[in-house]
C-alpha cells in the first residue's frame, strides 16, 4: 500500500514539474481576423457591387409579383 501511494506521489511531482518547466506553447501572432472584420476585404465587396449594380440585391433570384 505504501509503494502505491509512493507512486501517486511521484506522478503528481512528476506532473508538477513537466508544467512547470516543460515545453511552453507558443500563442498566436495576433488576433485571426475573419474577411467580415478585413477593411479591405470590405471596401473590395463594396466597390465592387456598385461596380456590377447588385448592391442590396441578391442575383439569382426572380420577382414572384410580376
Amino acid at each position: 500500500m505504501i509503494y502505491l501511494l509512493a507512486l501517486i506521489g511521484l506522478v503528481v511531482v512528476i506532473v508538477l514539474f513537466w508544467k512547470a518547466f516543460g515545453p511552453t506553447v507558443q500563442a498566436p501572432a495576433g488576433p485571426i481576423k475573419g474577411p467580415d472584420d478585413d477593411p479591405e476585404f470590405l471596401w473590395r465587396m463594396n466597390r465592387d457591387a456598385r461596380r456590377s449594380g447588385t448592391e442590396g440585391r441578391e442575383t439569382g433570384k426572380q420577382d414572384s409579383a410580376e
